[in-house]
């Protein structure tokens, strides 16, 4: 009796011994997999979209009879669900999706692939998946790769609207385009971050205003931010961020007053970005009205030099605009002194500089 329970013992421990052995990873122990975890993330505009996953090896197989045999469902990595995060709303190829953490499944096919984001995220693999959790599903065309040993997802071409999620696995790759309302999303967001500490600086309220304005977004909401910038500090750039959101609302005899306000305020190099930003956009009478009214409060800085050299080269006076701007050039800091002796040289050459 000891004899055989003796025995049946050593064949329990003889058990124990192989079961480790006879799979390729524990439940219960933290150890390595063949098929390991990875993450990636992509920020598009202020949206965070991240996916982790496991990376299955080709290992010499026909991958495409083994994610795609009779249409089965496939969990588009290995071991747990493949799970992806939206920090905000997006669209995936056109269509419309929440923004959280879904299981991301796929259905290989001949042409089109299905791509399925599940509510649940949380199982193992797609062996439990049920078509009623599925918050959207898609569908997109495959197409060859150079070869990848390893199971990658990549975020191509990323933009402040979107970008394509790519599965590349073997020689094939699936790509998902993913598009964020950028622009939406910040005018939401930017009401809630100026609820925080940066309430206080004047630089954040600026900041928003100008974005606004820049994206052509709800200019009263701008002008607002704009006040509430000048309130905290008034200075030349919070006076001339609302002179330009009050063009927009059409109130330009007030934008006038704002701006001129703004000038008399602003430093000479201040003066003088805004006057070649004007002539950037084709606007010379109104450049040249800026630069004379910075010849004249700062006769002596050699911005106002350069300014002259300007004014003189419209007229046609190339001798004394060379004259001046070699002025400009000898009080130029070192960052700056080879763009205006690169200007010396072409006033040397009878060329318009304010093209």
């Amino acid at each position: 009796m000891r004899r055989n329970l003796a025995g049946a013992a050593l064949g329990v421990a003889a058990c124990l011994i192989v079961i480790p052995t006879c799979f390729a990873q524990s439940a219960l122990l933290q150890l390595p997999r063949d098929s390991q975890r990875a993450e990636v993330s992509q920020r598009i505009g202020i949206t965070d979209i991240t996916i982790r996953y496991h990376r299955p090896l080709v290992k010499g197989r026909k991958i495409m009879s083994v994610i795609a045999a009779d249409g089965k469902i496939w969990r588009a990595g290995a071991n747990e669900n493949t799970i992806i995060e939206f920090t905000d709303a997006v669209t995936i190829e056109g269509q419309p999706l929440a923004k959280g953490t879904y299981g991301l499944h796929m259905i290989p096919g001949d042409p089109d692939w299905t791509v399925i984001f599940s509510k649940n995220s949380t199982s193992w693999g797609s062996f439990t998946y049920d078509k009623a959790e599925d918050a959207l599903r898609v569908s997109v065309k495959p197409h060859p790769d150079e070869m990848h040993e390893a199971l990658t997802y990549d975020f191509d071409d990323p933009t402040l609207a979107g970008a394509s999620l790519v599965l590349r696995w073997d020689k094939i790759a699936v790509p998902i385009k993913v598009s964020v309302n950028t622009p939406e999303i910040v005018e939401q967001s930017l009401r809630n971050q100026l609820r925080g500490r940066v309430q206080y600086e004047w630089l954040s309220w600026d900041e928003a205003a100008n974005y606004l304005e820049d994206n052509k977004l709800n200019p009263e909401d701008a002008l607002k931010y704009a006040d509430r910038s000048i309130q905290l500090e008034e200075r030349f750039e919070s006076l001339m961020t609302k002179a330009r959101v009050l063009d927009t609302l059409s109130r330009q005899a007030e934008a006038t007053a704002v701006r001129a306000k703004a000038l008399e305020m602003g430093s000479a190099l201040q003066v003088h970005i805004y006057g070649r930003q004007l002539q950037r956009q084709g606007k010379q009478d109104d450049a040249f009205a800026v630069f004379r009214g910075n010849i004249k409060k700062y006769p002596d800085n050699w911005l106002a030099h350069s300014e002259v050299a300007r004014l003189a080269c419209a007229k046609g006076d190339f001798d004394t605009a060379v004259r001046e701007m070699k002025i400009a050039v000898a009080g130029a800091d070192p960052q700056n002194k080879p763009g205006f002796e690169a200007l010396v040289k072409r006033l040397e050459a009878r060329e318009d500089i304010n093209k």
